[in-house]
């Protein structure tokens, strides 16, 4: 109840974020994700169960709802340990998006650690790795276009392509063959496990793991050579910091049942 006042009167005092209603999220899986570099052969194939995904990235308007609901997350007032000196830095005010950030684009320029908070609000979780890269293997009409030229060529031209000054609203695109808008072509996202993609958590009983993910070792085992898009979004991935905030990063949710989600 205290999350629907609060939206209901950020929406009335600023006409500008009354955004449409946020649409319910979409199951995806059960299904297979295929690591690009599996540490055995046993992990070259890991099953994902069913989950919800939000069906389009956090918006400003969202989370202009959360840090208004939140104080401690806005602006000047996030501790330092929680997001470098960038968080929300072209909103026009810490509880005024501006310009800059369009009330249906998604939202950029916040943590892990933040992204992490805005979806305990809603009821839900980041995403962890196999989950959104199941999501996002799928085309308009399959759940695995991995190996479709033109989409391929698509990622990568977008991955090279200049950042834009002001991006645009989320929800444009098609959806995939799963129901979901936007997991390419428009920001990188948070995942939950954005830190494992390289290096292992816990290697003690992987056995020479590390290894096997570098150099010959690596690209040997590797599912899909020519899975070089995918490649990109680990190495992105593996860069970043828990406090680190981009003008091209940001998130959207999962939910372990679909009535999580708020």
């Amino acid at each position: 109840m205290r999350r629907a006042l609060i939206l209901l009167a950020v929406a009335a005092s600023v006409p500008a974020l009354a955004a449409a209603p946020r649409a319910r999220p979409v199951p995806v899986g059960p299904g297979v994700y295929r690591p690009i570099f599996p540490v055995s052969d046993a992990e070259r194939e890991v099953a994902v169960p069913r989950f919800w995904l939000d069906r389009v990235p956090v918006t400003n308007a969202d989370y202009l709802a959360f840090v208004t609901a939140e104080p401690a997350w806005q602006r000047g007032r996030i501790r330092p340990l929680q997001a470098d000196d960038g968080y929300l830095a072209h909103w026009r005010a810490p509880d005024e998006p501006g310009a800059r950030a369009p009330a249906d684009a998604p939202v950029v320029r916040v943590s892990w650690f933040a992204a992490r908070a805005y979806c305990a609000w809603r009821g839900g979780r980041l995403p962890v790795e196999r989950e959104w890269e199941l999501a996002a293997v799928a085309g308009e009409r399959v759940r695995d276009a991995s190996r479709d030229p033109a989409r391929n060529a698509a990622l990568l031209a977008w991955y090279q392509a200049p950042s834009p000054e002001v991006l645009g609203a989320v929800g444009r695109d098609r959806a995939n063959a799963w129901g979901v808008h936007d997991l390419h072509g428009l920001i990188w996202e948070w995942i939950d496990d954005f830190g494992a993609a390289l290096v292992a958590a816990d290697d003690r009983d992987r056995g020479d793991g590390d290894r096997l993910r570098f150099c010959g070792a690596g690209a040997a085992r590797a599912t899909d050579v020519g899975g070089y898009a995918a490649f990109l979004r680990l190495a992105y991935r593996s860069a970043l910091d828990a406090r680190y905030t981009g003008g091209l990063l940001g998130f959207r949710c999962a939910y372990d049942r679909s009535e999580a989600a708020r």
